[in-house]
């Protein structure tokens, strides 16, 4: 199978090239990006649409970076378009590709009630050091960790409490670093009295892929606590408390998510994820957007 990659300039393209260059039978035959100092469909929010666009009127396979767009509407027309081409076009919701979220579906069928999600990656200046200094400017990049790190956890809000969750309220702040998008955000999700509380930010001095994370899962027979990237903690009524192994951050999962990809272009099967499931996604982002108001004018 021959692959390329579309907008190099992204910083997630280790996370999908190495485990490319891994798998037998995989061969990457092409690399581009606007930028010619670069030189996956990655790059810039701005730009995937027409990306996306081409590869589906041309019927080429693909994986589209999430957000997969700027807002709501890019969504929208990707989804219309994806369902008339009848193209495989993936998103990598890459959580779904793990036991994680597999035993967190479980737990829904008994109803969740409550769902917090921290999840606090490294400073913005690691994009400017990667040379994707598009990302600090919202007009190329949609905004900042709700966008970006949050895209995760609005998946799991719809997988688990329904299409028809909604924004509550939502909060955010330039005050860490003072840049045109949010370095923090903190969005509020409502299901009938089911809560979902999603905090992001870029606030943690720490290198990339590594995250103060703290989640919390409640059903009515249970309560989940997931305090590290490799495990979790399953408390039951009776006070039973069970520790199963799991990978719970995005990074682990992106190894796995490019040989099923791979897997299911090859055998003629469905992505897991895509572009319509980003369609709920990002009305939720744009209503919690809309819901904070702008931000304080950077300095």
């Amino acid at each position: 199978m021959k692959i390329a990659f579309i907008g190099a300039s992204h910083w997630h393209l280790p996370l999908y090239l190495d485990p490319a260059l891994e798998i037998d039978g995989v061969e990457v035959v092409g690399i581009s990006d606007p930028d010619p100092a670069c030189v996956k469909a990655l790059g810039r929010h701005c730009d995937m649409v027409d990306e996306a666009r081409f590869l589906l009127e041309e019927k080429i396979p693909f994986a589209l970076e999430k957000p997969c767009g700027l807002n709501a509407r890019d969504a929208m027309d990707l989804a219309a378009l994806e369902e008339r081409s009848g193209s495989f076009a993936a998103v990598p919701l890459v959580f779904r590709n793990g036991v994680f979220t597999a035993r967190l579906r479980e737990m829904s069928a008994r109803g969740i009630q409550y769902m917090s999600y921290r999840f606090i990656a490294g400073f913005p200046a690691r994009y400017q050091q990667a040379n994707c200094h598009w990302m600090l400017d919202p007009a190329l990049a949609g905004g900042g960790s709700t966008i970006n790190l949050g895209i995760h956890f609005f998946d799991l809000a719809v997988l688990l409490m329904g299409g028809d969750v909604r924004v509550r309220q939502a909060t955010m702040s330039n005050a860490a670093w003072r840049h045109r998008i949010e370095d923090y955000g903190l969005v509020v999700l409502e299901r009938g009295s089911d809560l979902c509380v999603i905090e992001t930010g870029y606030l943690y001095p720490a290198p990339t892929s590594t995250f103060d994370m703290h989640y919390a899962v409640r059903t009515p027979n249970e309560y989940l606590v997931a305090h590290d990237p490799e495990t979790v903690e399953l408390v039951r009524n009776s006070g039973e408390r069970q520790m199963i192994a799991s990978h719970t951050t995005n990074v682990a999962h992106y190894r796995t998510f490019m040989r099923d990809v791979l897997d299911r272009v090859r055998t003629s099967r469905p992505p897991l994820a895509k572009l319509s499931d980003m369609v709920p996604i990002m009305r939720l982002v744009d209503d919690a957007y809309a819901k904070a108001g702008p931000l304080r004018p950077a300095s």
